[in-house]
């Protein structure tokens, strides 16, 4: 199975959700608003990380991080 994760103007969302539903293939369920945060964040980190391997940003070594707390 595929997952996919779409962001949809909210004026939009309603009828999206009604029309995926109606494929019997499709699993579609709306994440709650801290759940849809966490993802966002967790996708921003991936990027960042892929910036810091090709080189384009600074990572701080994890000493550092440790150290702040």
């Amino acid at each position: 199975m595929k997952h996919v994760l779409l962001e949809i103007k909210d004026s939009k969302a309603d009828f999206i959700m009604e029309l995926l539903r109606s494929f019997s293939y499709v699993k579609a369920k709306s994440l709650t608003p801290e759940n849809a945060q966490l993802t966002k964040e967790i996708k921003e980190a991936v990027e960042n990380l892929n910036l810091i391997k090709k080189g384009k940003l600074k990572g701080k070594p994890a000493r550092d991080l440790y150290n702040e707390l």
